[in-house]
């Protein structure tokens, strides 16, 4: 693998701009890690937010670096990324994400990255430049991660249903209201777990191209925790304009539905981050908050705001990309 020469300067600024992303990612998903707690009245929205990003930073001490090697090595053949692949990856991601977080739309972070890097290596070197298997992994858990969680959220409804069936309402809620708060933490550690982690193998792809990181090497310590940091801080200053689409419109939730869903949502977060897929932590949720709603009723679940979520989905991927290609020919122009 051949290094490729870049400036100091060109660098810190696309390991700013990688900060910035993450920052971003921790703002736009702030709502899916509080949106279920906020939204049964558990936590007022600013402790809610404190310890979601508390929680993303203590994941550092739990997850190991398998997604962060995903990203960094096994999305797009490293040997054609260079500084202007990078820019146009982040600058494509970040764009996305911004427009989805103007309009409310609780979109995809990760795959709005996944979909920069994709666009900006097809623009430098065509499609030959993809790695299928690990691209492959990414695009079946657009499908697996929010059914995973649809199918956990409504099992633990129905577990739930069943074990409490003759409690009364009141004292069931007054546990619940309880249990959610661990259910919520869990979340937090999986959000933070997976998604920094994405932002982690990006800055380590870019010092493996510029020959300040062995190929096969580790990313350095103050990588890891400067990305843990930045999603913390970004989950702290909250993305308040998708909380009331997750948690309050697609269902009605109470605190034993908010525990269902948060802890179906955590356990799919556990189980991709062990595999090493960058999963979407929007759709996990939103997956296990409709996998609640319909264990009640189907009719409990609005499904057209359900719908407009997919949509969101399937057009993150091309929507970035696209992005991304136009952000890698400005790059080749000022970089």
């Amino acid at each position: 693998m051949h290094t490729i020469q870049m400036s100091l300067w060109v660098i810190g600024l696309l390991v700013a701009l990688a900060l910035l992303f993450d920052f971003m990612n921790g703002f736009h998903d702030a709502a899916n890690s509080i949106a279920t707690v906020v939204s049964t009245g558990v936590l007022k929205p600013h402790h809610a937010v404190a310890m979601a990003a508390m929680c993303n930073v203590i994941a550092i001490f739990i997850f190991h670096l398998k997604v962060a090697a995903t990203v960094g090595t096994g999305t797009v053949d490293v040997n054609i990324v260079d500084h202007y692949v990078i820019f146009g990856a982040l600058v494509g991601a970040i764009a996305w994400n911004g427009i989805t977080w103007y309009y409310g739309i609780p979109s995809s972070s990760s795959h709005a990255l996944i979909g920069g890097l994709v666009g900006a290596a097809v623009a430098k070197a065509g499609t030959g430049a993809l790695v299928g298997n690990g691209l492959l992994k990414t695009v079946a858990f657009i499908v697996i991660s929010p059914l995973l969680g649809l199918i956990l959220g409504s099992l633990m409804m129905v577990i739930v249903g069943w074990t409490f069936f003759r409690t009364p309402p009141s004292r069931v809620d007054r546990w619940f209201r309880r249990l959610q708060l661990a259910s919520a933490s869990l979340y937090s550690l999986g959000h933070g777990g997976n998604d920094a982690q994405k932002t982690i193998g990006i800055i380590w792809m870019l010092l493996i191209a510029s020959g300040h990181v062995a190929a096969g090497g580790e990313p350095p310590i103050w990588v890891i925790v400067s990305c843990y940091v930045a999603i913390g801080m970004g989950t702290l200053f909250g993305g308040w304009r998708i909380v009331r689409t997750m948690g309050q419109k697609i269902t009605k939730l109470k605190p034993v539905g908010g525990f269902c869903a948060e802890t179906g949502g955590a356990l799919t977060l556990f189980f991709a981050s062990a595999l090493g897929v960058p999963v979407s932590t929007t759709h996990t949720i939103t997956g296990a908050i409709v996998g609640v709603g319909s264990a009640q009723k189907m009719s409990a679940v609005r499904w057209g705001v359900a719908g407009n979520i997919v949509w969101a989905w399937v057009l993150t991927i091309p929507a970035s990309a696209f992005m991304s290609a136009i952000a890698w020919w400005v790059g080749r122009q000022i970089l």
